[in-house]
């Protein structure tokens, strides 16, 4: 999938924690984050923190592809 902005990028992460079986107190209580961050994040707030972005991102077995556009 491409993600081009924070709304496409949060509804992945949203897709992918439910094809897991998670909910987002799940993911909260295995990253330290708040639920309200997981919910900002999986709706696409653009304001996100990006690291705490990335550590979600990894910790739902997900990769991030940064590549030049042709």
């Amino acid at each position: 999938m491409k993600a081009n902005d924070a709304s496409t990028l949060g509804k992945a992460i949203k897709n992918r924690r439910k094809e897991l079986g998670l909910k987002q107190k799940d993911v909260a209580d295995a990253t330290g984050f708040s639920v309200s961050f997981i919910s900002d994040l999986e709706n696409g707030k653009p304001t996100a923190e990006l690291g705490k972005s990335i550590h979600i991102i990894n910790m739902l077995g997900m990769d991030i592809n940064v590549d030049a556009r042709e």
